[in-house]
C-alpha cells in the first residue's frame, strides 16, 4: 500500500511521451516562423533596395541647367503675373515672389560659365541672364502702378512754381489766370469740390493760391489707386491742359533779345536822332552818364555774350561805380574776370569784398592779384588787412608795392609797422619802398607821418618824395 501512494506524488515530474512530443510540436513553430521571416527577408530583399535607389535618385540636387530652367520657369509665371495683375494688391504680390526669387538666386549654386575658347566668342552667364530678367520684371511691375493721387498733386505743385517764377507780359497776364480758373472747373466737376480764384494779380505777378488750395483739396479726397483710378486720370489729363495752356501764354522769356530791351524801357534814352549804330551802344552810353548801372547790368546779361558788349559794359559799370551793379559784376568776378573785379573795387562798397578776397594770395596770377589788393583797398574794409599785409612778402615786386598801397587805402594804423620794416628794407625794391612810403602818408597819423619822415634825405627820389611829403605834413 505504501508503495503504492508514494507513486502518484512522483508522478508529475516524470514527463510522459505525450507530453514530450507536444513540447517539440510547440517548438516546431519557432523554427518555422524563424525560417520564413528570413524567407520573406529574402524574397523582399531586392525590392527594397530598388525603391531606395530611385528614393535616392529623387532626391539628388538639379544640375546647374535644370537650376537654371527652374527659375526661368518661376520667371515666365511671373511675366504672366504681369500682364494678368488688375489691383495693387495683386502687384504687391508679384513684387514679394520677385523678391523671394532674387534672393533663391543669390543662395543658388549656379556654376560659373566655362571661359570662351576664342577671343570674339561671348559666354552668357545664366546668373546674370536671370538678374536681368528679374530687374527688367521689376520695372514692368512698377510701370504698371498707380497712377496715384500723389501725381495728382505733384503735377499742380508743378503748375503752381511755373505761375508763380514766370514774368508774365501783358497777354500772358490774361491767360495764365483763365488756364487756372479752367483747371479748377475740371476738379470741381471730378471732386464734387467749389474752389474758385479769388487772389488778385500784381502786375507781371499771377496769384497762385488757388492751386494750392487744388492740392489740398486732393490730398483731403484720399484717392485709391484702384477705386479711383478714373478721377485720378481725369484730373491728371486736367493738370496736362493746365500746363499746356500756361506754355502757351506769353511771358518775358518768349521774347528775343531785343524785344526784352524795349519792353524793359532799354531804349527809351534815345531820342528819334542817335548817332551810334547799332542803338544799344547810344543807349548803353547814354545810361552810363545817368549813372544808371540797372540798365547797364541788364543790357550785359541779356547781350553780354558779345565780347564787345561785354568790355564797354564792365567799363561803364566801373566809371559808374555805382553799388546798383554789384551783383552783376560779382558773377563776372567768379570767372577770376579782371575788369569786373576792378568795377567792384571802384564801387567801394563792403559788400564787393567776398569776390576778390578768394584773389588776394592768387600768387599764379599777378595781374589778377594786383587788381584784387587794389580792389580790397578801395572797399576799405579793415577785416582784410592782414590778408594784404601778408602780400607784402610776395615773390613779385609789382605785387608788394600794390599790396603796400593796399595797406595805405585801408587806413588801418596796424600797418604802420609792417610798412615801416618794408621801408627800412635797403634790398627792397625802390618802387615797392616809395608805395609803401605813400601808404604811411595816407594812413596819416603823427605815429605814421614819423615813420614815413625820416627818410627824407633818402637817396632815391621817388622814396624821398614820399617821405618829404610826409615831413611836410608834420610841420
Amino acid at each position: 500500500m505504501t508503495d503504492g501512494d508514494d507513486e502518484p506524488e512522483d508522478a508529475p515530474s516524470e514527463p510522459t511521451e505525450s507530453t514530450e512530443e507536444a513540447a517539440e510540436s510547440t517548438e516546431e513553430p519557432v523554427e518555422s516562423t524563424e525560417e520564413s521571416t528570413e524567407a520573406a527577408a529574402e524574397q523582399e530583399s531586392p525590392e527594397a533596395d530598388e525603391s531606395t535607389e530611385e528614393t535616392a535618385e529623387s532626391t539628388e540636387e538639379p544640375t546647374g541647367e535644370e537650376l537654371v530652367e527652374q527659375f526661368r520657369e518661376r520667371l515666365r509665371e511671373v511675366a504672366d503675373g504681369v500682364e494678368a495683375a488688375e489691383t495693387e494688391a495683386d502687384l504687391d504680390e508679384l513684387d514679394a515672389t520677385l523678391e523671394a526669387i532674387e534672393s533663391d538666386l543669390e543662395a543658388a549654386d549656379i556654376p560659373e560659365p566655362e571661359e570662351p575658347e576664342g577671343e570674339d566668342e561671348e559666354v552668357e552667364d545664366p546668373r546674370e541672364e536671370l538678374g536681368n530678367t528679374i530687374q527688367d520684371l521689376q520695372d514692368d511691375v512698377d510701370a504698371q502702378r498707380g497712377p496715384y493721387g500723389e501725381d495728382v498733386v505733384s503735377g499742380i505743385q508743378g503748375s503752381t512754381s511755373t505761375v508763380e517764377n514766370t514774368r508774365w507780359v501783358e497777354s500772358g497776364q490774361d491767360d495764365a489766370p483763365a488756364a487756372i480758373e479752367a483747371f479748377l472747373d475740371a476738379l470741381n466737376d471730378a471732386l464734387g469740390t467749389s474752389l474758385t480764384r479769388d487772389g488778385e494779380d500784381e502786375g507781371e505777378d499771377v496769384d497762385s493760391s488757388a492751386l494750392e488750395a487744388a492740392v489740398d483739396a486732393v490730398e483731403d479726397a484720399e484717392l485709391d489707386a484702384d477705386e479711383d483710378a478714373e478721377t485720378i486720370q481725369t484730373l491728371l489729363d486736367a493738370v496736362d491742359d493746365l500746363d499746356a495752356a500756361l506754355d502757351d501764354a506769353k511771358e518775358f522769356g518768349d521774347f528775343s533779345t531785343r524785344e526784352k530791351l524795349q519792353y524793359e524801357g532799354f531804349y527809351d534814352v534815345l531820342g528819334e536822332k542817335f548817332k551810334d549804330f547799332p542803338p544799344e551802344w547810344s543807349a548803353l552810353k547814354e545810361w552810363t552818364k545817368r549813372d544808371n548801372a540797372e540798365m547797364v547790368a541788364l543790357y550785359l546779361d541779356l547781350m553780354g555774350e558779345s565780347q564787345h558788349v561785354e568790355r564797354h559794359s564792365k567799363e561803364a559799370m566801373k566809371r559808374m561805380g555805382n553799388p546798383a551793379g554789384l551783383d552783376a559784376m560779382k558773377q563776372k568776378a567768379k570767372r577770376r574776370d579782371i575788369p569786373a573785379i576792378e568795377a567792384i573795387g571802384k564801387m567801394g562798397v563792403p559788400e564787393g569784398l567776398d569776390a576778390v578776397r578768394d584773389y588776394l594770395d592768387a600768387d599764379s596770377n599777378p595781374a589778377l592779384q594786383k587788381t584784387a589788393l587794389k580792389a580790397a583797398g578801395e572797399i576799405g574794409d579793415t577785416d582784410v588787412t592782414q590778408d594784404v599785409a601778408n602780400e607784402l612778402d610776395a615773390e613779385n615786386d609789382g605785387v608788394r608795392g600794390q599790396a603796400a598801397r593796399a595797406l595805405g587805402l585801408l587806413g588801418d594804423t596796424r600797418a604802420i609797422r609792417p610798412l615801416g620794416d618794408v621801408l627800412a628794407d635797403d634790398a627792397e625794391a625802390d618802387p615797392v619802398r616809395a608805395s609803401a612810403a605813400w601808404a604811411l602818408v595816407q594812413i596819416g597819423t603823427a605815429d605814421a607821418l614819423e615813420t614815413a619822415a625820416a627818410y627824407a634825405d633818402e637817396p632815391n627820389v621817388i622814396v624821398q618824395h614820399e617821405a618829404q611829403r610826409a615831413k611836410d605834413l608834420l610841420a
